[in-house]
């Protein structure tokens, strides 16, 4: 039997522990369950809520529907009556997150809309892309029952005085 020598083992063991690491990478996304390298969300195309689809109804024109749901992801010149809303969030270590939305036109104007029926609010929207949940941040809107208990506004009676301060003239700014 053959004697290996100790500076060959010496070489040979570093080789086999850093193919092993490669190894390992591609497996998964840490490296020996110490470095886990970055990764970016991946957003792309027009996030479409249940708030601005209760906007889009038969008979609006392109630019109506422009101005509500923005730019189409895709508005093929080969089916000019069909505009195409993509989305798509790409997010590591979360669920895909991918919706359609099509509007059909008839000449300038809708003639129907394709939208899944489990689009998200504008509230479930950001909630669903917001990485952190503090349980501390201020609440940003008042519920019903502490805008009904606020006091009502007040009037002003007399209206504000006129500014008091001189008087300033100025040239014509064109020669007369």
């Amino acid at each position: 039997m053959p004697r290996i020598a100790p500076t060959a083992l010496l070489t040979a063991l570093p080789l086999l522990l850093l193919a092993a690491g490669c190894d390992s990478l591609q497996r998964s996304d840490s490296f020996l369950g110490v470095i886990t390298p970055y990764r970016i969300d991946i957003v792309q195309g027009n996030a479409v809520t249940k708030e601005q689809m209760a906007l889009v109804r038969p008979g609006l024109t392109r630019l109506q529907v422009r101005d509500v749901l923005g730019t189409p992801m895709i508005a093929d010149p080969f089916h000019a009556n069909r505009w195409d809303y993509l989305f798509t969030l790409r997010r590591p270590g979360a669920e895909l997150q991918r919706r359609s939305v099509i509007v059909h036109f008839e000449g300038e104007r809708v003639k129907s809309v394709e939208a899944p029926n489990d689009l998200p609010s504008e509230r479930e929207f950001v909630a669903s892309i917001s990485r952190f949940k503090d349980p501390r941040a201020p609440r940003l809107e008042l519920s019903e029952e502490e805008r009904a208990a606020l006091p009502p506004p007040q009037r002003r009676e007399a209206p504000a005085p006129e500014p008091v301060g001189p008087v300033r003239t100025y040239p014509p700014l064109e020669g007369s």
